[in-house]
């Protein structure tokens, strides 16, 4: 009785989806898109304190190489890229990072995705997990990325992204309220700094 009714569920259950196909799916999507807004939530989980931070804000993408992340709280900060400009901006504390030879071929492909750029299925082992997510494993070694899991909808638009790095750090995101298509102004990719910011070295840099 109880195989035949586990028989029964495994013949009801739908086909699992495939990973091709999703991949197909997320980046036709991402390739139509020429702008986009969004609000979202993002949580950054430090693997080797156990430590997490919770931050929140709106985040802006324009085709081409323009992308802009505001966020609100925990603090207020703006990342902003346009062309080969980077500017990261913490008015808080009055000040900014700017980068005027920015290569945008660095970023990881767990964001330019957002850009239509890229290939998934080149660059990445795909999978399903458990959940339905399209989980992707880089081909080749990336510190940056040891997996990344992409909660899709219906139309292939990615809803969250779950981004596990080498080390083992988890950083979550969610997207809400996204307009698409609505004609951003390449203006809204400007960050003017104020005249006493003091710059800083980037991360890492010797100062």
């Amino acid at each position: 009785m109880i195989a035949a009714l586990a028989a029964l569920l495994l013949a009801a259950a739908p086909p699992p989806a495939d990973a091709g196909a999703l991949a197909k799916k997320v980046q036709t999507f991402y390739e139509r898109t020429r702008d986009l807004e969004a609000r979202f939530q993002q949580t950054y989980t430090y693997s080797g304190f156990g430590r997490r931070q919770v931050s929140a804000g709106t985040l802006r993408v324009k085709k081409p190489g323009m992308m802009r992340w505001d966020y609100e709280t925990p603090s207020s900060k703006t990342v902003a890229v346009k062309g080969s400009r980077l500017v990261q901006y913490e008015p808080e504390e009055n000040q900014a990072y700017v980068d005027e030879h920015f290569d945008a071929t660095a970023m990881s492909a767990a964001v330019t995705f957002l850009l239509g750029k890229g290939d998934l299925a080149r660059e990445f082992h795909l999978s399903v997990d458990g959940a339905g997510a399209l989980l992707l494993r880089p081909k080749e070694e990336d510190p940056r990325v040891e997996s990344i899991a992409l909660t899709v909808g219906p139309d292939g638009e990615v809803r969250a992204t779950r981004v596990v790095d080498g080390a083992g750090n988890v950083n979550e995101i969610r997207f809400e309220k996204v307009k698409r298509n609505a004609g951003l102004a390449d203006s809204a990719f400007e960050l003017k700094l104020p005249k006493d910011v003091r710059r800083i070295a980037p991360p890492g840099a010797e100062r």
